[in-house]
């Protein structure tokens, strides 16, 4: 049975849980984007991948793990806007200022994040498109997903068109009568260029800090067109979460047999699409042009069908063990996921970049996990006792003071 929730003040555990679980996970994607070249976390053949025991941690990341955690991520940034806009309502605020002020601030620290600590910010493109989801906060659950359905499919389908182009050019590169010939040799010969462009990011990376930041202020126009690459994927995420959190799915209120009939419909195909998609790269020996076709268009029909089951299956974890000790730090964690985003970013780039212990390119991918779940339980462990005593996580206390103009009190009681 479903029914619509609404919520005036309270913690919503499901959600804050889901945002942990989120969090975390997002960080077994991403530990490959801090430790190594950024074209490593598209294709093994780029860095990382020398033995059979690297492709298999790269199958293992590229099943589970790519896209689904940011995925997830993304649908909950949708659900925690609008319980912050029906809050807003609910009190006799302007919900449109309380809105655009918060995504002003968080464009802000997103933008922080990428010219100071770490190129793979997601804040300045979540700022972004938030401002454009906050037009559909009023759509009643069904319009969303319809939309959301049919803009990611837009988008799928557009990304499919423009990176299988030049896939397709390419191919005649080696035939001399095709009259595509010469383009395909100049962008295959563009494509080239990553294995030049690997040796000069390890070198970057592997040195002081004032060369990376030039190298970031030299590439500034990257956020902006981040999020024009991707906002047909973002957007509609967004969407969704608003629909499944007004529809009650996020916050736990379906009944667990809905739930498990989600998971049986859409974890099946999801996982069958992304083995094909993993199969199709494996098999062109982890082609570049292959690999960016499958991360920017092949791959997104799979990860939003595992994305939503994975959903699914957290919310029957929580519903199960929800008053357990473990699902209170998970659940800490989310409500400092801000705090935990960035921090996760401090630290990682401290202990693989040169200016820190220097580990850039070093660490093969299977010890990689071993220090994402260090930072995990840095995370799980932090959280609570800090919200034991204060209201907020240290980011997200700037982050409303900054939004609303005065400090925020922060020690309970």
């Amino acid at each position: 049975m479903r029914e619509d929730r609404q919520v005036a003040g309270e913690r919503l555990v499901t959600l804050d849980a889901l945002r942990g679980f989120a969090v975390m996970g997002i960080l077994a994607m991403n530990i490959v984007a801090f430790a190594m070249p950024e074209m490593a976390y598209v294709s093994p053949r780029a860095y990382g991948g020398e033995t059979p025991s690297d492709i298999a941690a790269w199958a293992l990341g590229f099943l589970l793990f790519d896209g689904k955690m940011r995925g997830l991520f993304s649908i909950l940034f949708g659900a925690s806007m609008l319980l912050i806009i029906d809050r807003a309502e609910a009190s006799g605020q302007n919900p449109g200022s309380v809105h655009y002020r918060r995504m002003a601030w968080l464009a802000v620290f997103g933008l922080c994040h990428y010219f100071f600590i770490w190129w793979g910010d997601i804040l300045f493109l979540y700022a972004a498109v938030g401002c454009i989801a906050f037009r559909f906060r009023a759509w009643e659950a069904r319009r969303l997903i319809k939309w959301a359905l049919g803009l990611f499919t837009i988008g799928v389908v557009l990304t499919s068109l423009f990176f299988g182009a030049q896939l397709a050019i390419a191919s005649a590169a080696d035939d001399p009568a095709s009259p595509m010939a010469e383009a395909g040799r100049e962008v295959r010969a563009e494509y080239a260029k990553i294995d030049g462009e690997v040796t000069e990011e390890l070198a970057l990376h592997r040195g002081p800090y004032l060369p990376i930041l030039d190298s970031r202020l030299d590439t500034a126009i990257n956020p902006f067109i981040g999020v024009l690459m991707t906002i047909l994927e973002t957007l509609p995420l967004m969407m969704l979460g608003m629909a499944l959190f007004r529809n009650g799915f996020l916050t736990g209120a379906w009944a667990a047999a809905d739930y498990r009939r989600t998971v049986r419909r859409w974890l099946p195909p999801g996982v069958v699409l992304t083995l094909l998609v993993g199969w199709l790269q494996w098999r062109s020996g982890f082609d570049y042009l292959v690999g960016v076709n499958a991360f920017m268009a092949w791959a997104g029909p799979g990860r939003l069908m595992m994305t939503i089951a994975y959903a699914a299956l957290l919310v029957l974890l929580i519903q199960r063990v929800g008053a357990s000790a473990g699902i209170a730090r998970v659940a800490a964690a989310g409500r400092a996921a801000f705090s935990n985003y960035l921090g996760t970013s401090i630290v990682m780039t401290t202990i693989f970049y040169g200016y820190g212990i220097g580990l850039f390119g070093d660490v093969g991918r299977w010890t990689l996990y071993l220090f994402c779940i260090g930072m995990w339980a840095v995370m799980l462990l932090w959280s609570k006792p800090w919200l034991d005593h204060f209201r907020y996580g240290p980011l997200e206390w700037l982050w409303r003071s900054l939004a609303r103009g005065t400090l925020q009190p922060m020690r309970k009681g």
